[in-house]
């Protein structure tokens, strides 16, 4: 186990310094096992709570969580960008396998997420607040544990509704190989109580024990502490149709606790000091400019939308390459023309199969595919492009929203255009994290920002959408968050893909993933009772408990 934990570490964890404490401690555990007969005769992969370092559990927790459970991104591929991106009309494919463009299903497609992040990332961080609740040196770390141990849950929870969660992990520590299946209202409601409990004991003057082993906060816990406090936020504005007086509850207590205030407060694993000939670990971005570099366009809803509002954002997602299979970082075909008016979105629910819905029947059809837009390889498709799990955009504009329903004091207009601001804004924060030069990532102008929001200004009568929809936007290459917030809230507006053949929804967007077909074997029992629950059964047109029509 430790051999293969080492090997994880090497593949995974980019900052050096946590590299090079791996192999101090592996060096001084293989040193002390010369010293006499008992330590030659001792199994040296078999580790135990004494000659384990936790910290390295959390960093392979939020590794694995980030989507990055392997060499080539294998459930950020599936779930992330195959289903969810295509659902939520961000992105649009004509490759068969991309089943997220016209609701075709695949099994193992669909359970990508849940077979990865139950296997090693909910054992790990379960082993941490195990190991050390009891150790008072240790408080900080247990509450950023239970902390991220929340978010971790959500992402499960909200992409397959109800789940293992109270014995989830526990199969060495409590014996419990079939867990149960929580309701998601039990879940949520533990979930919030754990945050506001974890969020209040966390202690700034108390010894940072986890250092850079945290990939996102290196142990900062006022940062934690505004982290806790903003997917409180989160998680009370996916209640507002199913428990609106929850809702309005923990969305209250979430402001008052302190959310996140700036992008300086943003969630992000940064890749930079990625080498393209040793490809490691590196989730959305490795798959969009390696491993799978042609098989997706811009969303023709996407890039409409964004020139209908002349978001001077569409040059930093958006580029035109006439060989999208050439990912060369140096070559000039590979980053392509990012000129705006350049830029077309290609339509979804259109393959390359020479029939009626080939790809070149689609209306407007430019000559060639290669015109239309990929995603930009300067920004999300760079090897290096930081990984967000919350960020200050997308509080502000949950915060927007709270203020139109009453439920915060503040000015909505003033919440929605800190939420833009921000989202535009947030392209400074990802050339710092990536180390891109300066002219291949230009920032957006104060006065540029300040324009949009003159020609898009905040209107009390259309407030729900215009939020949502600019949290679509600027959960671009989020696609879990995109696609959750979007049934939750309704918007943006889409138009599904009514006619495809083959497609199992009768033409809706998929409101769920299934579970992993494993379960039906492994976990029989629990597995059919969360099914019995679910109106459908285990289907993609299912819905969870908040997602109320």
């Amino acid at each position: 186990m430790f051999f293969k934990f080492i090997n994880l570490l090497k593949l995974s964890v980019m900052k050096r310094n946590i590299f090079i404490i791996a192999i101090v401690v592996a060096g001084l555990f293989f040193s002390g096992c010369h010293k006499n007969f008992e330590s030659i005769n001792t199994d040296p992969e078999h580790l135990t709570a004494v000659n384990m370092n936790y910290i390295y559990l959390f960093t392979a927790a939020e590794l694995i969580t980030s989507g990055n459970s392997d060499a080539n991104a294998y459930e950020d591929w599936r779930n992330n960008l195959i289903y969810a991106s295509c659902m939520i009309q961000h992105l649009s494919s004509t490759f068969s396998y991309w089943g997220g463009d016209k609701y075709t299903y695949n099994a193992g497609y669909n359970s990508a997420y849940w077979e990865q992040n139950y296997g090693d990332p909910v054992k790990n961080i379960q082993e941490v607040i195990a190991h050390v609740k009891s150790d008072p040196a240790q408080a900080n770390f247990y509450n950023i544990a239970r902390i991220f141990k929340v978010f971790m849950f959500q992402r499960i929870t909200d992409m397959y509704g109800d789940c293992p969660y109270s014995q989830a992990g526990l199969g060495y520590i409590g014996g419990i190989t079939t867990p149960k299946y929580d309701k998601q209202k039990d879940i949520y409601a533990d979930m919030l109580n754990e945050l506001q409990d974890a969020a209040t004991k966390l202690d700034a003057s108390a010894h940072n024990t986890v250092g850079g082993s945290d990939i996102i906060y290196r142990g900062d816990v006022n940062a934690w502490k505004k982290f806790a406090y903003s997917e409180m936020l989160r998680l009370g504005m996916r209640m507002v149709k199913v428990d609106p007086a929850n809702a309005q509850k923990w969305t209250q207590a979430a402001i008052a606790g302190g959310v996140m205030k700036s992008n300086d407060d943003n969630a992000a694993y940064s890749h930079h000091g990625y080498i393209q000939s040793t490809p490691t670990v590196y989730g959305t971005a490795l798959v969009l400019d390696g491993v799978d570099p042609n098989a997706s366009r811009l969303s023709k809803t996407f890039v409409d939308f964004l020139n209908s509002t002349a978001d001077p954002r569409l040059s930093y997602f958006g580029t035109v390459s006439t060989d999208p299979t050439n990912t060369d970082p140096t070559s000039a075909v590979s980053l392509g023309d990012t000129t705006t008016s350049m830029q077309l979105g290609q339509p979804n629910g259109f393959d390359n199969g020479g029939g009626a819905t080939d790809i070149v029947n689609a209306p407007g059809y430019p000559g060639n595919q290669n015109l239309y837009s990929i995603v930009n390889r300067n920004t999300f498709a760079r090897y290096d492009a930081p990984t967000y799990f919350i960020t200050y955009a997308e509080t502000a504009l949950l915060e927007a929203e709270a203020a139109v329903r009453g439920w915060d004091t503040g000015d909505p207009a003033v919440y929605y255009a800190a939420g833009v601001t921000a989202a535009m804004k947030q392209f400074d924060q990802m050339a710092s994290l990536e180390g891109a030069s300066p002219a291949a990532f230009p920032a957006i102008s104060d006065a540029a920002v300040a324009a949009y929001l003159s020609a898009n200004p905040f209107k009390p009568t259309d407030a729900y959408n215009q939020i949502n929809t600019q949290y679509w936007v600027a959960t671009f290459m989020d696609e879990y968050e995109a696609w959750i917030n979007w049934r939750r809230s309704g918007f943006p507006v889409l138009t599904p893909i009514s006619n495809y053949p083959g497609n199992v929804t009768g033409g809706t967007i998929p409101r769920r993933f299934t579970y992993s077909t494993s379960e039906v074997s492994a976990n029989s029992e629990n597995y059919n009772a969360a099914v019995a629950g679910l109106s459908g059964g285990d289907k993609m047109t299912s819905r969870v408990w908040w997602d109320v029509p």
